[in-house]
């Protein structure tokens, strides 16, 4: 949104300069994007005369100008200069623009320096109206009256010292496309004192000969309120020069009288108009209906558009004259010929419009304004304002008003809490203060109940009025305050244990090496069907792309995708992460935080002293039980092979405690990596954050170290069994042989293949087991160790059908 400093004046008396504003208008949510300063690009071009304009000795089409120039202003010294010209125009006594030495020319983007043409020596330029980029008019240089104040500055004289200010207005925020609603936002702050809004009563003198109906499947909802009027006699030609400047300063190109009125209330007061030819159009009345399906319509932009069914269209007998609400017609647009016009205010249904103007991709000032909404009050008081402008330029005579429909009601209430503010908001705002602002801001407040005003359909709640107090007093101004505790003493932690734990996995996972990615929620329904999702309960309704269409029911798709992406750049080894919510639908509770981490390639990079080589499902293991142990699962837990099918079978692994999964690990399954473009070897592993049980002893301190001053005891066994027997099974088998002593049991020989077969029979391997017996009240004896290594040998036995090995 656009607005120049003299445009603004005509709505808020103020003696502010162009930074105060500036600065206030971002303060209050009108965020400035930037500044057009005239006086920055034009400053330095002053007024001056031409003494005398002589032959160039060396060319026919140049002329050498003794100029007499006043740096300093009018009244100050006169300096004189040589020029060489060659504007056709250039002659003794003529009253122009000159540029000095040093000057920048916008229009032909050159820094002046002296110099020398065609052997004659000159210094500045005698300008155009292109070099000063005033219009397209070349053929020669500025003339200006004989009483024009010689030394002035050009800019000062012709009036462009007009500062454009650029504001970033939010969606919410409608009011702001109008400059009369940035000027109230000044004014509530104290900039300035915001213009009364005059509305004149129009009398019309003679009945409307074109009447207006709205379709009443549109008058509900798509076009509440329609109104217009007859305008007979008017002579549209170009505007005057301060609408031309008004309309050249934000952008707009000026066109005609009738056109160029439209588009100053369109900016001024955020209420787009419309005027038809009356001349150009067939039968008496104009229908708002909605769209059958295939007409066509030839638009103001000189393009085409289809009507699809259900888009709002005005119509005369003869067909579509405009589209609702975004753009006009040309068959019915005003020219230099037009006498009679039918001016057109109406208010439309911000979603209809947006939806039209989107189908049709169709970006106009008119769209803007609808599609966030309009002030459904101001449609009358705009189009009186806009017919008394129209007879004032145009003149001709204004018929009685045609309406159909009326404004939507808009009147709504809700508390003012002069307390609560003051405690949301941190500052010590007096209630006075308070209603002062949200008067100045057109609220009505009768006690403490405040009713926005008809052009905020953006206050909703109480809320809101906490906001519009806070934004108008300045949150600038705001003191940091330490905050109250409510006891003495160490307070009480503000993180949950699964956020302590969510930031442990991060950390802990961070520590051994990998990148962490944050990936998208949402993937494909084709990889989400990989990893047992893709149903219709986590489908998003409204995707933003074709490839986010399911919420992810597993961390590895999006870090699969990653790596793709990673691999194609050149990048072979890789350790990513990530730890996030997975979904198995869409109502609460159907979602649990994972913590994955994924490797692909190597395992170390390239080494002359050591070997290379690919990563395994034992450094995602060894990875997993990190991850684990830094979220305190207990030590003991089993290892199950019954992961799902995303993972290798064979070469994955769920670690378990009871019913409870904690983890899986292993190597991606190939089919998973071929169909996600991952060029393989890949392993993982996924910890169930929330699956890690909690300490039975909630204390802030660690737990004292629990540690044995006894010699602890190893022995080794060694078991025949089938070759076909896990040597997990024996593992465990041992472990539960006396939980008391044994501290630990792992596996530390297999004999297997052809020489173990010769030795112990067809079928069959050697697993051998190390066992530590830890005891914790006395040394023990060798009577003991040999009846704890007993039931050992019988509880492997009896789970594998091995025997011991001699």
């Amino acid at each position: 949104m656009k607005f120049s400093l003299s445009w603004l004046a005509d709505h808020l008396d103020t003696t502010a300069s162009v930074d105060e504003i500036a600065e206030a208008l971002t303060d209050l949510g009108l965020e400035v994007e930037g500044v057009e300063n005239p006086a920055a690009a034009l400053g330095d071009f002053r007024i001056c005369r031409v003494i005398e304009a002589v032959q160039h000795p060396n060319a026919d089409r140049l002329r050498v100008c003794r100029v007499a120039t006043w740096p300093g202003g009018p009244g100050s010294e006169m300096v004189e200069v040589q020029v060489v010209c060659g504007a056709p125009n250039a002659r003794t006594g003529l009253v122009g623009v000159f540029a000095p030495p040093g000057t920048h020319v916008p229009g032909t983007g050159v820094d002046l320096k002296p110099g020398v043409i065609r052997g004659v020596e000159s210094n500045g330029m005698l300008c155009s109206e292109r070099e000063l980029e005033l219009s397209d008019d070349h053929n020669g240089i500025i003339e200006l009256p004989e009483d024009a104040p010689l030394g002035a500055r050009f800019i000062d004289y012709k009036g462009l010292n007009d500062p454009v200010i650029e504001i970033k207005v939010t969606p919410n925020r409608p009011d702001a496309l109008g400059i009369h609603g940035i000027a109230r936002d000044l004014a509530a702050r104290g900039i300035g004192k915001l213009k009364p809004v005059v509305v004149p009563q129009i009398k019309g003198g003679f009945a409307s000969p074109v009447s207006v109906a709205i379709d009443p499947a549109l008058k509900e909802k798509g076009c509440p309120h329609f109104a217009g009027r007859l305008i007979r006699g008017v002579k549209n030609g170009p505007s005057p020069d301060w609408l031309q400047a008004r309309l050249k300063a934000v952008g707009l190109r000026p066109i005609s009288a009738l056109v160029d009125i439209t588009n100053f209330f369109t900016y001024a007061w955020n209420r787009p108009l419309h005027v038809f030819d009356a001349g150009k159009m067939t039968g008496a009345t104009l229908r708002i209906h909605p769209a059958r399906g295939g007409e066509e319509m030839l638009a103001l932009d000189g393009k085409t558009y289809a009507l699809k069914p259900g888009m709002m269209a005005i119509s005369d007998d003869a067909g579509v004259e405009s589209l609702a609400g975004i753009m006009g017609g040309e068959a019915s647009g005003c020219s230099e010929t037009t006498t009679d016009v039918f001016l057109e205010s109406a208010y439309w249904d911000p979603i209809t419009i947006a939806a039209t103007g989107r189908a049709l991709k169709i970006n106009s000032d008119a769209r803007y304004r609808f599609e966030r909404g309009v002030d459904p009050a101001f449609t009358l008081p705009g189009l009186d304002m806009a017919t008394q402008m129209v007879l004032d330029l145009c003149g001709g005579e204004a018929s009685d008003l045609v309406q159909d429909g009326a404004a939507p009601e808009t009147t709504r209430s809700y508390r003012l809490n002069p307390a609560r503010v003051i405690s949301l908001v941190g500052m010590e705002i007096p209630e006075a203060e308070q209603r002062r602002s949200l008067e100045a801001l057109g609220f009505v407040l009768n006690g403490n109940d405040a009713t926005p005003p008809s052009w905020r359909p953006d206050v909703l709640g109480e809320a809101d009025l906490v906001e519009e107090v806070a934004r108008v007093a300045s949150l600038t101004k705001l003191q940091g305050a330490p905050m109250k505790r409510s006891q003495p003493g160490v307070p009480r932690p503000i993180l949950t244990a699964q956020q302590v734990r969510e930031k442990a996995a991060r950390r802990q996972i961070a520590a051994l090496g990998y990148n962490e990615c944050v990936t998208y929620s949402f993937i494909e329904a084709k990889a989400a069907a990989l990893f047992g999702g893709g149903s219709d309960a986590v489908r998003v309704e409204n995707p933003i792309s074709s490839e986010m269409t399911h919420l992810r029911p597993d961390l590895l798709p999006g870090l699969l995708a990653a790596a793709a992406r990673n691999q194609a750049r050149g990048f072979a080894d890789l350790a990513l992460f990530e730890v996030g919510p997975v979904f198995q639908g869409g109502e609460p509770g159907e979602q649990h935080l994972q913590a994955t981490g994924l490797l692909v390639g190597a395992a170390a990079p390239r080494d002359p002293y050591g070997s290379r080589r690919p990563v395994d499902l034992f450094d995602a293991k060894a990875d997993a039980e990190a991850v684990l142990a830094a979220l305190g699962a207990p030590a003991r837990v089993q290892i199950s092979r019954k992961a799902a099918g995303w993972w290798h079978p064979g070469r994955s692994g769920v670690v378990g405690l009871g019913p409870n999964t904690l983890a899986t690990y292993g190597e991606v399954h190939p089919r998973v990596l071929q169909a996600m473009g991952v060029k393989g070897p890949a392993v993982a592993f996924t910890v169930l954050v929330a699956n890690v049980p909690l300490p039975k002893v909630k204390s802030p301190t660690r737990p004292a170290l629990a540690i044995s001053d006894l010699q602890a005891v190893d022995r080794d066994f060694a078991f025949v069994v089938d070759a076909g027997v896990e040597a997990l099974v024996a593992v465990n088998a041992a472990q539960g042989a006396d939980k008391a002593l044994i501290e630990s049991v792992r596996v530390f020989d297999q004999f297997t293949g052809e020489k173990a077969e010769a030795q112990m029979g067809a079928g069959k391997k050697s697993i051998a087991l190390t066992v530590r017996l830890q005891p914790v009240d006395k040394t023990l004896t060798e009577v003991e160790i040999e009846a704890v290594s007993a039931k050992i040998v019988e509880k492997v036995t009896k789970a594998t059908g091995g025997t011991l090995r001699g």
